[in-house]
């Protein structure tokens, strides 16, 4: 169904000298053992932040630690994360341009055993990133997982034959942005309330911290399924390998073909 990805084989380290790859070899290896030494030297004094995650977790909204530090305490940095993914996503957006998020394709050669399980499959899969996502706020889970359980059915979806997706599509453009638009709203109105950006009234954190979850969770199922779309689709042009094998199209003819052609009678 796919096309095998291709990348090309020249790359410029088989044009570096000898030399070079033995310094470059030698200073990785005196950096990584300095490194070492210095871990192994150094005091690790005992941390403090444990202590005082606990000390405010009934305050964040969540019970788990983890969740609380990404979307609470340090939510900055998880909405640079998704901004991020989002970067990548658009530089990867095909150059299709089709108004459907989903569509059927035809004559397809499906795997009726394969449809059968998937018809089961996916719809566990489905629950058990509801589960993950709604979980998170107690035990280990969140979004990230759910979104990665989410972009796996897509996947599995997309393998059978049976669908194909496409991302210049509205819907898709929306599910590609609703995280980091719906952390951005959120973190400008709570600053009407508690006068800085992302700091949650402790009344509102949890559901804020839901929502917020569940658009992040579209999101990072919409871009890693793009990403993986876009990578099983493309095809490069190895033009090292092209240069390596004679092209048929300009091969000198025969002496005997080019005097046939010029006189019209056939060579002797």
């Amino acid at each position: 169904m796919f096309q095998t990805p291709e990348f090309q084989d020249n790359n410029h380290a088989d044009e570096l000298p000898v030399v070079s790859k033995i310094l470059c070899a030698i200073a990785v290896g005196i950096l990584s053992l300095g490194l070492i030494v210095v871990l192994m030297v150094t005091d690790n004094p005992p941390s403090s932040l444990p202590a005082l995650v606990q000390g405010q977790l009934t305050q964040s909204g969540v019970q788990n630690p983890v969740t609380a530090v990404l979307l609470n305490f340090r939510s900055y940095d998880t909405l640079l994360e998704i901004a991020v993914l989002l970067i990548v996503a658009v530089a990867m957006l095909p150059n299709s341009q089709d108004s459907r998020l989903v569509s059927v394709v035809t004559n397809a050669q499906v795997n009726p055993v394969l449809e059968a399980v998937l018809r089961w499959l996916i719809p566990m899969i489905i629950v058990m990133a509801g589960y993950l996502l709604w979980t998170g706020a107690s035990l280990p889970g969140g979004a990230f997982q759910s979104g990665a359980l989410l972009a796996s059915a897509g996947v599995l979806v997309q393998l059978s034959g049976r669908l194909q997706f496409c991302f210049t599509s509205t819907i898709a453009k929306l599910l590609l942005t609703i995280g980091l638009i719906t952390f951005m709203i959120v973190g400008v109105g709570v600053a009407t309330t508690t006068g800085v950006i992302l700091q949650y009234p402790t009344q509102l954190a949890a559901p804020l911290i839901l929502l917020i979850e569940s658009a992040a969770t579209l999101s990072i199922a919409a871009i890693l399924l793009l990403l993986y779309n876009s990578l099983a689709t493309q095809t490069v042009d190895i033009s090292s390998a092209s240069a390596k094998q004679p092209s048929t199209s300009n091969k000198s003819p025969a002496p005997n073909e080019t005097l046939q052609s010029t006189t019209g009678e056939p060579a002797s």
